[in-house]
């Protein structure tokens, strides 16, 4: 982004700006339209439709692009945004390289399907814009690396959407595990209950004339089109994301990266049952991971731990002094058979945040990275695709984290990354 003058004086106030506003959180803001930060959309279904929803209410944003390969999905959006910011001049768009090609847009947000992520961002770190992608950072291991690499040769800024990251429970979780009150962690579990709806049979149509169906595939392999396949159940199948386990992998193994931060990954193996239907992402899918000094354990069923069997997601910490268990809002910590959710010792050291989307937004003005920053992301996101790896598979894998790759496992390293369609290949 190409900061005006007036820009880089509120750069040098950002830091008390982004304080006021946790203090303060329903502060009114009055941000002057030379100060605003002009944000595009591109993927406008779903979580789509919460990113214009967040981005259009933030003082310092305006929107000024939607972008939508569904004409229903972009005229929808597009009157959603006209009833938050009825002097909008946004522009509309069926092919994101269009938006990009502006000079004027600082920023997009990503709420594509998965297998769509990666192009998407590196394009627009290419164009000189920052990028708030959704969850997951991308379909494999190798887009993941290839988008770490356009960052930083770029100089972008990027946020991934990990919402809950922002709130005060993880905070808090990772004050108190890192605070040493429950020991070193020697044992991680974690779990999200429930199956993918059972889809099909699969019902091949010509695809709706609203939509570029070609182009909705993308790097994908080609199929028949068939509405199973599109919008949201496109989750569940493998071409485009990992089902269940895949959706919801970020959003609770982020607070253990944030805490604890596991290193050394040596080894992977992983079992799971094929759903009923067309779909292909594991109805059920349990991973054990060897990290060094760690064990993490992933199931679709709670574990056999205290308190675990009242959420549908969370994580167990153990550690050799006690046990911590959390979900999104909730924490209990166990010492010497005492159960409590906080202790009142362990000092407030982590900056709260002023909510995930104005994070990002305070980043980009500042150009300092933001809490779920990509670096840290990719991290965060490859035991998930390995885990998946070995699912397809069939085998227990070995992992050398020095080299990202798999040892001696050809099979295996050639679904770290796959050949994109031909015609799709933009980066």
């Amino acid at each position: 982004m190409t900061l005006q003058p007036n820009r880089r004086d509120f750069i040098k106030q950002s830091s008390a700006a982004a304080l006021s506003l946790a203090m303060f959180p329903s502060l009114k803001r009055k941000v002057a339209p030379s100060d605003r930060l002009r944000v595009a959309h591109i993927g406008l279904n779903g979580m789509g439709t919460n990113h214009l929803n967040w981005f259009a209410k933030l003082p310092d944003v305006e929107v000024v692009g939607l972008c939508d390969l569904d004409e229903t999905h972009l005229s929808k959006a597009l009157n959603t945004l006209q009833t938050l910011q009825p002097d909008t001049k946004a522009k509309t768009y069926a092919d994101f390289r269009h938006l990009l090609d502006r000079k004027d847009i600082d920023a997009i947000t990503c709420a594509t399907p998965d297998h769509w992520h990666a192009q998407v961002a590196i394009m627009a770190f290419q164009a000189g814009k920052d990028v708030y992608g959704e969850k997951p950072l991308s379909y494999s291991v190798r887009e993941g690396q290839k988008m770490l690499k356009a960052l930083n040769r770029y100089d972008r800024i990027f946020q991934l959407g990990t919402q809950i990251h922002a709130g005060d429970n993880y905070h808090r979780v990772v004050e108190i595990i890192q605070s040493g009150a429950i020991g070193k962690v020697h044992t991680v579990r974690l779990w999200k209950t429930g199956f993918p709806p059972v889809l099909g049979p699969a019902n091949y149509q010509t695809p709706p004339a609203t939509l570029n169906w070609d182009m909705w595939q993308g790097p994908a392999p080609a199929s028949l089109y068939t509405p199973e396949r599109c919008h949201f159940t496109y989750r569940y199948f493998l071409d485009y994301s990992g089902g269940v386990f895949q959706d919801f992998w970020c959003h609770i193994a982020d607070v253990v990266w944030w805490a604890i931060n596991p290193t050394g990954l040596k080894r992977i193996s992983a079992k799971g049952e094929a759903p009923e239907g067309i779909g292909d992402a594991p109805k059920w899918i349990d991973i054990d991971y060897e990290f060094e000094g760690l064990n993490l354990h992933w199931t679709s069923t709670p574990p056999n731990v205290p308190g675990a069997e009242k959420r549908g997601i969370g994580a167990y910490f153990e550690g050799d002094k006690g046990t911590l268990l959390c979900d999104y809002n909730t924490r209990e910590i166990t010492i010497n058979g005492v159960v409590m959710n906080d202790i009142a010792e362990i000092p407030i050291t982590l900056e709260r945040s002023p909510g995930h989307q104005q994070n990002f937004v305070n980043a980009v003005k500042s150009r300092k990275q933001p809490e779920s920053n990509l670096a840290y992301a990719r991290q965060m996101t490859m035991p998930m695709h390995l885990g998946l790896i070995a699912y397809r598979l069939g085998q227990p894998l070995e992992w050398n984290a020095r080299k990202e790759k798999f040892r001696h496992n050809f099979d295996a390293n050639a679904l770290l990354s796959r050949e994109y369609r031909k015609g799709w290949d933009l980066i």
